[in-house]
């Protein structure tokens, strides 16, 4: 009895299109804004407290803008993207707990 062996390869296709400003790395945080999204799982609020510390001491960003989410099961809404999209150079999304 012969058997058959499929493998299968979960990496998904590389896209094709051009990238966007968005998806350029930052030379430096200095002077720029940040962004947070909090999913509203617990104690992501504390990890985000630290993290917005260190980025304008360390870092020099020049602001911390959060947005939190109602719940982590639905996605940001339409104003808090907007927002987001305007006014940050750089957008930090979390998970708690």
């Amino acid at each position: 009895m012969s058997a058959t062996l499929v493998i299968l390869d979960p990496v998904a296709p590389r896209g094709q299109g051009n990238l966007t400003h968005a998806y350029q790395p930052l030379d430096t945080l200095a002077g720029k804004v940040i962004g947070f999204i909090d999913n509203s799982k617990p104690n992501f609020q504390h990890l985000a407290d630290d993290i917005a510390e260190r980025l304008r001491e360390e870092h020099g960003a020049a602001e911390v803008i959060r947005h939190r989410k109602r719940s982590a099961s639905i996605p940001a809404t339409e104003e808090v993207l907007a927002d987001i999209g305007a006014r940050c150079d750089l957008v930090i999304t979390g998970s708690g707990d």
